[in-house]
């Protein structure tokens, strides 16, 4: 698992080319398709908050020990991102702000100890607080791309492209593809996002898998 630190260093990056495109969109181009189907940007934007502030959540169970999810159900989870997308540009961006913000500042303030105890996710796993800027990270650099404001799988950072192909590896198990590339491109076609020049081991075109994330 990334340590803490470059997790931590991951998030604050992806944050920033988050903040930027959004701080960029006006009514209508936030509406326009992002690159995940059926979704405009300002469903990912919505999905992004509401994220920040589910992940929000491990960090006060991890600080009180107080049994706190990130979701009330799937439903709410799905109801939020709808919600979210209905609100005018200006306050979606402060919604995405504010949450950000506030996670940022709650995980900052956990001690060594927090950073080690448990919690669940949304799919049910038990895992070490520490890995919640994992979560994180992986949630605002692959949605940067998303957004399609500029950001590719090509912009992010190495490291982080290992670690992403690692754990999408490790998720999909037996039925993930051998695939050759440029690593950028292979990263996007294992998250099910578009690439260029990807072919499997024997040289074929890389059938589309579904979005991952």
């Amino acid at each position: 698992m990334t340590d803490l630190r470059t997790a931590l260093a991951w998030v604050a990056e992806g944050t920033a080319l988050c903040r930027k495109a959004v701080a960029a969109f006006d009514e209508a181009s936030y509406g326009a398709p992002s690159l995940l189907p059926g979704w405009s940007r300002k469903h990912v934007a919505a999905h992004l908050a509401g994220n920040a502030e589910a992940l929000g959540n491990l960090v006060h169970w991890a600080r009180t020990g107080e049994r706190t999810p990130m979701y009330g159900s799937p439903e709410q989870r799905g109801a939020g991102i709808e919600s979210g997308a209905r609100l005018p540009a200006d306050r979606l961006t402060a919604w995405f702000e504010r949450s950000a913000q506030a996670l940022h500042d709650a995980m900052t303030e956990l001690t060594e100890a927090q950073w080690r105890a448990e919690v669940v996710t949304a799919q049910g796993r038990t895992v070490p607080a520490s890995d919640i800027p994992w979560l994180r990270a992986r949630e605002v650099m692959v949605h940067a791309v998303d957004l399609d404001a500029d950001v590719r799988f090509t912009h992010l950072p190495e490291d982080f492209l290992a670690a992403l192909r690692d754990d999408i590896g490790a998720r999909r198990g037996a039925g993930t593809p051998a695939v050759l590339g440029p690593p950028a491109e292979v990263t996007a076609y294992l998250a099910g996002r578009p690439h260029r020049g990807v072919t499997t081991v024997g040289g074929s075109p890389a059938e589309p898998l579904p979005p991952w994330l």
